[in-house]
């Protein structure tokens, strides 16, 4: 059994069309990073936005020649070089240039500051409360009050700072069955934590967040956390 090993591994590959391989994947690739960057994605567990637009470009080139009989292996193998030389060259600019890294992996983002969410970067916030309340109840965290700083990392992975147990304050709770207690009618004076900001009021009755103007209320917990 013959194989036509050139059609296998060049095709119709000419230098136009090796030029034309280097421009698409370069184009290619800067729009999959821009993509990613634009879409407020922080990353995947242990992997960079940089390293992630690395994953999905090589999975293409490679995918493509595993079932397409018109794609030729060769140019993918291209593709692999080029993306190799664009992140070897990148990630040395990147080690010598705080600007250039900042622009590739973003920055660490403040979600909680002082047992609040942040406001000032609301825009930037695309994570959904419900996951960002689970990964607090993995690490024993009963209610925003005793936490004193958490940030978003580039990586993915949420950071969270303490209060020491006599600093810690009322706050709003994260557990299921207290948050979904959570009403825009206030019925009983206390303490209450607003949904939206996690701001603490002493209420008598219904009214508007003075941190953020949101009405939905929730009764605030002032528990330490168990470690």
């Amino acid at each position: 059994m013959n194989f036509d090993w050139h059609t296998i591994l060049m095709n119709d590959l000419d230098w136009a069309y090796f030029i034309e391989i280097v421009l698409r994947t370069l184009i290619m690739f800067v729009f999959v990073l821009i993509f990613l960057r634009l879409s407020g994605k922080k990353g995947v567990r242990q992997l960079s936005l940089f390293e992630v637009a690395i994953i999905i470009a090589l999975g293409s080139a490679a995918g493509d020649p595993m079932f397409n009989k018109d794609t030729a292996i060769l140019p993918s193998l291209l593709v692999f070089v080029v993306i190799l030389i664009v992140y070897r060259g990148i990630t040395y600019f990147a080690a010598r240039s705080e600007k250039i890294e900042s622009l590739l992996e973003g920055e660490p983002m403040y979600i909680i500051e002082d047992g609040e969410f942040t406001l000032n970067e609301e825009s930037d916030n695309t994570f959904a409360k419900d996951e960002f309340f689970a990964e607090m109840r993995a690490q024993s965290i009963e209610h925003l009050g005793q936490v004193k700083t958490a940030l978003l990392e580039t990586n993915g992975q949420v950071s969270f700072f303490y209060y020491e147990d006599d600093e810690v304050k009322p706050g709003l709770p994260v557990l299921p069955k207290p948050y979904g207690k959570k009403s825009d009618q206030v019925t009983q004076k206390g303490d209450y934590a607003c949904t939206y900001c996690g701001k603490i009021q002493a209420l008598s009755a219904a009214a508007k967040c003075s941190r953020c103007q949101h009405t939905e209320w929730v009764k605030a917990i002032h528990t330490r956390r168990i470690t």
